[in-house]
């Protein structure tokens, strides 16, 4: 019988210089569910969603991904793209664009309904670097969810929204995850860690150890 995973970490570390961050970290992400990264800010949790999503290669250790598989990011830092002169449309958009290929009708369609269902279409013609930061969060979620992932990586991603907001992004993720994307997401959201079935928890000495939640934790 073949494994579900579409991702893993095998004995996984990784220094700064000769700074420990991560070591003998291992995990296993599978199709159709969600894992939730936790622990301390400082414990390592961005720099392993980095090296699962192959932007950064482990000093030990490996990352694997089943071949084929499209994974989309949802960085916790991402300034950088505030120097771009994109609109809230066109940054949605960029998920949607294939090097061979203009958008088709059902991209933009898709665009629509994510902008839609996150409540960003009144936005659709200001620029990034003029919203709030809820705005601009919600703009960067729409992106990530607007791409047809079968892996979805996601560092903090509601921590700036309210309660309603942060709902919808629940439910968009768990529709992607009913579809039969895996979802890895690390949080300090009792609520958004209760989505996933497993959960690494990091800790000072930034070893991953690994628990089963309770449905709805």
């Amino acid at each position: 019988m073949l494994s579900a995973a579409v991702l893993t970490a095998e004995q996984v570390g990784f220094r700064y210089a000769d700074v420990p961050v991560l070591h003998d970290v291992n995990l296993s992400v599978e199709a159709g569910r969600v894992l939730a990264l936790t622990g301390a800010n400082g414990t390592g949790k961005s720099t392993l969603l980095h090296l699962l999503a192959g932007v950064t290669q482990p000093t030990s250790g490996r990352v694997s991904r089943r071949a084929g598989t499209r994974l989309a990011l949802l960085p916790q830092r991402t300034s950088d793209i505030d120097a771009l002169p994109l609109t809230v449309t066109e940054c949605v958009q960029i998920a949607r664009f294939t090097p061979r290929r203009w958008l088709s009708r059902d991209d933009r369609a898709h665009v629509a309904e994510v902008m839609r269902r996150l409540d960003i279409v009144h936005l659709a013609r200001r620029r990034l670097r003029e919203l709030s930061g809820g705005q601009r969060q919600r703009t960067l979620i729409a992106q990530a969810l607007a791409q047809d992932a079968d892996i979805y990586i996601l560092d903090e991603p509601t921590a700036a929204l309210d309660t309603h907001c942060r709902q919808r992004v629940h439910d968009l993720l768990m529709e992607r995850v009913a579809d039969g994307a895996a979802v890895v997401v690390a949080s300090h959201d009792p609520a958004e860690a209760g989505l996933a079935e497993h959960a690494i928890h990091l800790g000072r000495r930034s070893a991953g150890h690994s628990s089963t939640l309770p449905p709805n934790a």
